[in-house]
């Protein structure tokens, strides 16, 4: 990887394996830095759950990679306008995809944060 951002190695039922070690549930990646995300549901992903990429800003995230789940979806409007009014574009796809793109675009050293819904 062109950065120090943690491997999306796998996902499967319920969770992520992020660089070797198994993490359960949703995941979010901001800072290169993967944690926990509380969320199960598109409806779910609020500004608030999202704090951590605002917090971070358009300086440090180019744009959001959403993974929305099992299926693709449009993200709620509060989030969209958020982004947008922040800086911080925005890229949605349902989650095996957005888990597939993830190492993609960290090898090529794009500036993003990663929110991904676990199937």
């Amino acid at each position: 990887m062109a950065r120090d951002a943690p491997s999306l190695d796998s996902f499967g039922p319920g969770g992520f394996r992020v660089s070797g070690v198994w993490r359960p549930g949703s995941l979010l990646i901001v800072s290169d830095v993967a944690a926990p995300w509380p969320v199960r549901r598109l409806d779910e992903a609020t500004p608030d759950s999202l704090y951590p990429v605002f917090a971070a800003g358009a300086r440090e995230v180019e744009f959001l990679l959403l993974g929305t789940g099992a299926v693709n979806g449009l993200p709620p409007k509060a989030l969209r306008d958020l982004l947008q009014k922040g800086g911080i574009g925005l890229e949605y796809m349902d989650t095996a995809a957005a888990s597939r793109m993830y190492n993609v675009l960290t090898a090529q050293g794009r500036r993003l944060a990663c929110a991904l819904i676990a199937m």
